[in-house]
């Protein structure tokens, strides 16, 4: 009997709309107010920045995606250069990070809905979101694509409108002058929380399993979208700016919707309500794909349960690792909280640049030979300026989020020396700590009982049978822990 396995089904129009689609998020019309009272109309160069800090590491994408064309992305690349726990460390941010980006999108999404209806529950739309796109994903990839081309080209469609419109336009009450109320540091800090508008290669990267004739087609999609979005976010910064002052955005649900109904009236309302409603979906979709294809080839090198490397019979998709990673999402989404589920997105991605830059480096240092069908310009600069401003942004996170990120860092830890360890040596540990604890309980039970601790007369029984109930108990379960033998 065949195993099923991924299938290379998407082309350089659906992989181009893949990385656009991913990147073109609920985030840009849901987030602008908040940057704007960061940057000012020099949000127009933030928003350049970014599309630069992005283009130097989606450069690396593009040479390691077509040298090494595996599922996992990010992941795939670390194991070859470096494997152990770094390459472990890679997948698990990128894994984590993709769970925040569908749960981001999703909110995002339900959140422009209540721009319209404005009596919805943000948190409970946003669940059924992730669990209308967990059963597109499991499906196949050809469904993924084929949904993501859709979306994606009426999405393009709408902005062209929007950037057209607004560039010939003569009503508004903005005037265009760059202007950054926090200076270069505001516009640091915007660029810090706004790069998560550009993340969309990276879904490239991840779906390289699944693409035709990967050694053309990944560098080529790669670069026509981080063009496209430089540009793309660069004229719509121009226009929203052109039409309203910075300060009128603060506090709207939906920004872009809100600079659309100054000059387009209902009609510029409503369309661009549906470009975010339509950008939003596009980024579950793709988010959804990426993280369970990371858990697939996590599973696939043993670091996550094999169960995860299971592919549906009837359409060849981790299933599992659709459905599991999924459930995380919607928790995650449940939360409804945009700011903080950007920043925690922009943190794990963050931390995969840094080591795709490094893993290039590595590559190119110990592999010379290695068959490359793109290569990076000007090496070794562009991957060091991608490592260098990658880590500029994130000194410019909020602190929370770099305290949420040590925390996911110390998890993944934990669950990579787990698995390392192995379950038998993992029972002896349980095992010595439960025996540990049922000494200490039986000392605990014997001080009561002799009158050693001072306490109450009519407590001395019941804390004395408390405590060798809570020895027996830990005796038992930790000589079943370690009598276990080394196969179960």
């Amino acid at each position: 009997m065949v195993k099923p396995r991924l299938k290379r089904e998407l082309g350089l129009l659906q992989a181009t709309m893949m990385g656009i689609g991913g990147a073109i998020c609920a985030g840009v019309f849901v987030t602008l107010g908040y940057a704007a009272t960061l940057a000012g109309t020099a949000l127009v160069i933030a928003m350049v920045l970014c599309g630069i800090i992005n283009l130097f590491t989606m450069l690396s994408y593009a040479e390691l995606g077509a040298a090494i064309p595996s599922a996992g992305g990010e992941y795939t690349f670390a194991k070859a250069s470096f494997g152990g726990f770094l390459s472990f460390a890679t997948g698990w941010f990128e894994w984590i990070s993709n769970m925040f980006y569908a749960a981001f999108s999703s909110v995002g999404f339900a959140t422009i809905v209540s721009y319209i209806i404005p009596t919805i529950n943000v948190p409970l739309i946003a669940v059924i979101t992730v669990a209308i796109f967990t059963v597109i994903n499991i499906k196949g990839v050809k469904e993924t694509g084929l949904t993501q081309t859709v979306l994606v080209l009426i999405l393009l469609a709408i902005l062209g409108i929007f950037i057209f419109w607004g560039f010939f336009t003569s009503q508004g009450f903005g005037t265009f002058e760059l202007r950054a109320p926090e200076g270069f540091l505001g516009v640091l800090r915007a660029s810090a929380f706004m790069f998560v508008v550009y993340l969309g290669g990276e879904a490239i990267a991840v779906a390289q399993a699944e693409i035709k004739e990967p050694g053309k087609t990944i560098p080529r999609a790669i670069l026509l979208s981080s063009f496209a979005l430089i540009f793309i976010y660069t004229a719509i910064a121009y226009v929203i700016f052109k039409i309203v002052p910075p300060e009128s955005l603060a506090g709207q649900a939906s920004p872009l919707a809100y600079v659309a109904g100054q000059f387009m009236g209902y009609l510029g309302t409503g369309i661009i309500t549906l470009a975010g409603i339509i950008a939003a979906l596009s980024s579950v979709n793709t988010s959804t794909m990426a993280h369970s294809r990371v858990a697939y080839a996590l599973a696939r090198d043993g670091y996550f349960p094999k169960s995860f490397f299971n592919l549906h019979r009837k359409f060849c998709t981790p299933w599992i690792a659709v459905l599991l990673g999924s459930i995380f999402t919607a928790a995650f989404a449940a939360m409804g909280i945009v700011n903080f589920v950007t920043y925690a997105t922009d943190f794990g991605f963050i931390i995969g640049f840094v080591f795709v830059n490094l893993s290039l480096i590595k590559l190119r240092r110990d592999k010379p030979n290695m068959h490359r069908p793109f290569k990076v310009p000007l090496y070794p600069l562009t991957p060091i300026l991608g490592i260098g401003t990658s880590l500029l942004l994130l000194f410019f996170l909020e602190p929370s989020t770099l305290f949420i990120g040590a925390q996911l860092f110390i998890f993944g830890l934990i669950a990579y020396y787990l698995r390392m360890v192995g379950h038998y040596r993992v029972c002896l540990a349980v095992g010595g700590m439960n025996l540990g604890i049922s000494t200490f309980s039986a000392l605990l039970a014997y001080l009561i009982i002799s009158g050693s601790l001072p306490m109450l007369q009519n407590m001395i029984s019941l804390l004395f049978w408390v405590a060798v109930l809570v020895s027996v108990v830990y005796l038992i379960a930790g000589l079943l822990n370690i009598s276990r033998k080394g196969g179960d």
